[in-house]
């Protein structure tokens, strides 16, 4: 796919892996801050998520399918962690103090381990399907398909397993109703506005993680080439 030295292949792997757990992290923290839109309970997690998608799709492209899994399982502990720390120090825009970390914070916790069998669902989802259609001349096929299905399996097990019967009741009592806003502002932003640039931001995004390291693009007919088609 890609004309790497193990230096290279290394230097790439940390900048993916660096993306991967700050989009987790943001998300898993944005996602305790509810608010309305048009009258709707969503939560601001909605808008840093679908980056999570892109950081999937971008990965799989550099790596392929195999190496984008052992990324999916080595970003999750420590970006479950650093979640669980930046949640319990900084609630909900807070701060309560370092002390906060010598309690247990069972809200937290469940945002965690949801996060964890949610992501690992939809990622896992999303690597197989965008490796199976990437193929296709057309280019668009791989991440839509890929984000409508990966957005779908990981929002509603996330928040079920996150927020039904939560120690939260306004998170209990609405979190079935934030779950289906959230995955349409997810959708609407990956589709509407991720899609239609999707080409050229990958391309844009592999040409400068390549110049980064100093590795060189390999002739494959299936790569970010296409896409700009």
């Amino acid at each position: 796919m890609f004309a790497l030295s193990d230096r290279q292949r290394r230097q790439l792997l940390a900048l993916m892996i660096t993306f991967h757990i700050l989009v987790i992290a943001a998300s898993n923290y944005l996602v305790q801050l509810p608010f309305t839109l048009f009258g709707f309970h969503t939560t601001w997690g909605a808008f840093s998520f679908p980056f999570i998608f892109l950081a999937t799709d971008l990965t799989v492209r550099l790596f392929g399918k195999e190496p984008a899994r052992a990324i999916v399982m080595r970003v999750m502990l420590p970006a479950l962690l650093i979640s669980y720390v930046v949640s319990v120090v900084f609630p909900r825009g807070g701060f309560a103090g370092l002390e906060a970390l010598g309690e247990w914070n069972l809200f937290v916790a469940r945002i965690a381990v949801a996060s964890f069998m949610a992501y690992l669902l939809g990622q896992l989802l999303d690597v197989h399907v965008f490796d199976r259609l990437r193929g296709l001349r057309a280019w668009w096929v791989a991440p839509a398909i890929s984000t409508v299905l990966g957005n779908l399996a990981d929002t509603f097990a996330f928040f079920s397993i996150a927020f039904y019967q939560s120690p939260d009741p306004f998170m209990a009592a609405n979190w079935l109703e934030i779950a289906w806003v959230d995955y349409v502002i997810k959708l609407g932003i990956s589709l509407l506005f991720f899609l239609p640039l999707y080409g050229v931001l990958l391309a844009t995004l592999s040409r400068r993680l390549l110049s980064a390291t100093g590795a060189e693009e390999g002739a494959s007919p299936q790569e970010p080439a296409r896409s700009r088609a």
